[in-house]
């Protein structure tokens, strides 16, 4: 876990100032004397225990983003990876339809965190120097930490709605005016936070003791390798962006052994429950068993919940034969479905590329013996008669299964359990996404305790792949590419049939590497837009957005609240063409 224990947790109020940069705070360790305030002040900063408790507060703001369905929706459906399943909370994003707009609750459950806890760091940041009762190494190391807290909220912010208000400083009282900055502002101030963080943070996330969640040099490499990347191709594009995103990223890769980072051999084993501290993950998102830090999954009601467990899980226990709800398979909430590109295109090789099967379930056993079906009389032909009126299998025996490859009516009818090939998908059922299976939550409505894996060594090599070849450097795209390929084969694969060649290095293939690897993780939208791609890909590839997606829809809506919140001064509102207003 983080430095602090949450075992005690108290609300501060917010502050109202712009974009409700109010501060929550958290019990630094069970022997705090907790103080809440409902304003936070500079005098908050002064003291080593006010320091480190808005220091823990900058931690557990990144559970009201990572874990929740808000960014989910906001970055998985509505691109070519995912459409809403059956209980999708989220159609208006995915349709893009006329009822995505300003007020659409989940862009307002992300601008609003991100600013309240901007503001926190910023108090961090500025009151900092003048902390007592810290040594300097310690403090100086604790704003290293907020700075990289701070520029992966900027970071959110830019991706989603590009020019936004730049606040660099803590805001200790209520505005009501506010403008939004350019994008070129917003990312020269991320690229600094992350200089400085890398120059003051351990440099391992694996050595020195460091906990896990904890910032460090090396996830502030990759992200800002990442933040080169991503500013190579909007407006505040600067003629380096691409050798930066390279160099950062290389050196990173370079130096991966000497840090005890490295690939695992296994990509099965990335994202395998309880292994979340294993030597690829840059960075995770703490989550804990506390119960002031998780509400209702139903309800999410505490705002920060690791909700991810439920977001893909299929009707299994209403649409296969044998089935009951337990643990093991999840809470049937589907809220997302993989498009037909996705299990049938982009994962297409399922024999050298093992890492459909590593991602998705395909497979559900029996675990219901009262609900097994028995053959008719008279049973379909290729089966024997002498079956008639028995059961079809057994407990524990397999319920269904999805091949991945089409299979004709008549052997569908013929196989004792629910044989489903990909013409049989729908909106209660598919393949279950599986990187956040929780077979530990107490109950099978609780929210995830695990941590939200974040970052990990894979991307960057896709990001040192993707750079190198706008750079025209193909050979060595090739050679990041291929190594991840290579991984994917273990262990049944043909490693040589994972192989690319130069002539097929291109934007597409780099996107494709992306979802095969990163599927799921919380980057596809950011990923299309970032590539020019929003459109043409849902065009081509999503069935429910396909119809009504514009170029406005490159950028997310500023909140109806943060519009009008600002009653000074210029309105807030569109800042070019493809804004929304």
């Amino acid at each position: 876990m983080l430095a602090f224990n949450p075992l005690k947790f108290k609300k501060m109020k917010n502050i109202v100032m712009l974009a409700f940069a109010g501060l929550g705070l958290l019990a630094c360790n069970k022997q705090l004397d907790e103080n809440p305030q409902s304003i936070v002040t500079p005098a908050f900063f002064a003291t080593a225990q006010g320091f480190q408790s808005g220091l823990d507060a900058a931690y557990g703001g990144m559970r009201n983003l990572w874990g929740t369905e808000n960014l989910f929706t906001m970055t998985c459906i509505g691109t070519d990876e995912f459409i809403t399943g059956n209980d999708g909370t989220g159609n208006n994003i995915n349709y893009y339809s006329s009822g995505y707009t300003p007020s659409d609750g989940h862009v307002s459950g992300i601008w609003n965190p991100c600013y309240t806890f901007i503001n926190d760091c910023n108090g961090l940041v500025d009151y900092g120097p003048k902390i007592t009762g810290l040594d300097s190494v310690t403090r100086n190391r604790m704003m290293a930490e907020a700075k990289f807290l701070r520029a992966n909220y900027y970071f959110v912010l830019v991706q989603f709605w590009g020019p936004v208000t730049l606040n660099p400083h803590f805001q200790a009282s209520p505005t009501t005016a506010a403008q939004r900055n350019p994008v070129a502002d917003v990312y020269n101030f991320i690229i600094q936070d992350l200089q400085d963080a890398i120059a003051g943070l351990p440099a391992s996330p694996v050595q020195g003791g460091v906990l896990p969640g904890k910032a460090t040099a090396a996830a502030a490499r990759h992200l800002l390798a990442k933040v080169y990347l991503t500013r190579a191709t909007s407006p505040a594009a600067q003629s380096d962006d691409y050798q930066n995103a390279y160099n950062t990223a290389a050196s990173l890769i370079n130096s991966s052994a000497s840090l005890g980072l490295g690939l695992l051999p296994d990509f099965g084993s990335v994202f395998a429950e309880g292994n979340e501290t294993n030597k690829e993950v840059l960075w995770t998102v703490q989550h804990t068993t506390a119960l002031a830090y998780n509400g209702s999954p139903l309800q999410n009601s505490s705002g920060n919940d690791n909700v991810l467990v439920h977001m893909w899980v299929p009707k299994y226990e209403t649409f296969v034969p044998g089935m009951q709800r337990d643990i093991l398979d999840g809470r049937p909430y589907i809220r997302a479905i993989p498009t037909r590109w996705l299990t049938d295109t982009v994962f297409k090789d399922k024999v050298n590329d093992t890492r459909w099967n590593k991602t998705f379930q395909t497979v559900w056993y029996c675990n219901n013996a009262g609900s097994i079906p028995k053959w008719p009389n008279p049973v379909p032909p290729g089966v024997n008669p002498a079956l008639a009126g028995k059961p079809k299998f057994a407990l524990g025996d397999t319920a269904c299964y999805m091949p991945g490859y089409d299979v004709s009516d008549a052997t569908i009818a013929a196989t004792r359990y629910l044989l489903m090939p990909p013409r049989k998908y729908n909106i209660q059922m598919g393949p279950y996404m599986r990187k956040y299976v929780d077979t530990h939550r107490p109950d099978m409505n609780a929210p995830s305790i695990r941590p939200v894996i974040v970052w990990t060594l894979s991307e960057t090599y896709l990001i040192a792949a993707e750079a190198a070849m706008h750079l025209g450097n193909t050979p060595q795209a090739v050679s990041y590419i291929n190594t991840i390929r290579e991984r994917a084969a273990y262990p049944t694969g043909n490693v040589a049939a994972m192989d690319i060649t130069a002539a097929q290095v291109s934007q597409d293939l780099i996107l494709d590497e992306r979802t095969r690897e990163l599927c799921g993780q919380m980057v596809r939208w950011w990923d299309l837009v970032r590539t020019h791609q929003l459109l043409p890909r849902v065009i081509a590839h999503n069935s429910d957005g396909r119809f009504n997606i514009i170029p406005k829809d490159t950028l997310r809506p500023i909140p109806q609240t943060q519009i009008n919140a600002v009653t000074s001064g210029p309105a807030y509102g569109p800042m070019g063409d493809a804004l929304w207003n």
